[in-house]
This record gives structure tokens, sequence and C-alpha cells, in this order.
């Protein structure tokens, strides 16, 4: 347990940016979702409008050092994989 007032603090912030940093990973996670549960549907013109503003809200979570860049490009890459596979 925290004993100085600057461990206290400390902690206390460590605490905000955790809830932060897991409520935008949640955001991350529901906009992947969006994109697969679009492409099951089969239409191909919705899975490319859900995979373009799901792409910036990857991004900007990247940008937040959330997650890895890598990471990030990784899940873009395989969506749009997905979505060229679909059928026209």
């Amino acid at each position: 347990m925290a004993n100085s007032a600057q461990a206290r603090k400390r902690a206390r912030q460590a605490q905000k940016a955790r809830a932060h940093n897991a409520s935008l990973r949640s955001r991350l996670r529901t906009a992947i979702k969006a994109v697969r549960k679009a492409i099951a549907t089969g239409d191909k013109a919705a899975a490319q409008g859900v995979y373009r503003t799901s792409t910036s809200t990857i991004d900007c979570i990247a940008d937040k050092k959330i997650i890895h860049k890598n990471k990030a490009a990784r899940h873009k890459s395989r969506l749009s994989a997905a979505i060229k596979a679909m059928a026209a």
C-alpha cells in the first residue's frame, strides 16, 4: 500500500489511466466485432463502410499506444482481406 502522499497520488492516477485504457481497448474490440458482423451478413458494400469507420478507431487507439502499431496493422490487414474475399 502507498504510504507517501506522492505514492498515493500516483496510485490514483494509475487507476484512472487504467480505466481509460480499458475503455479504449473495449472500443477497439467493438469496432473489430462490428466489421466481422458486417462480413458475416454478406453485404460487401456495408462491410466496407463499417471497415472504413473502424480503421480510424483502430489507428486512433494505436496512436495512443494502447496497442502496438503492428497489432493495429495486422487487424486492419486481416479484416481487409476478409472483405476482399467476399463475393461481389
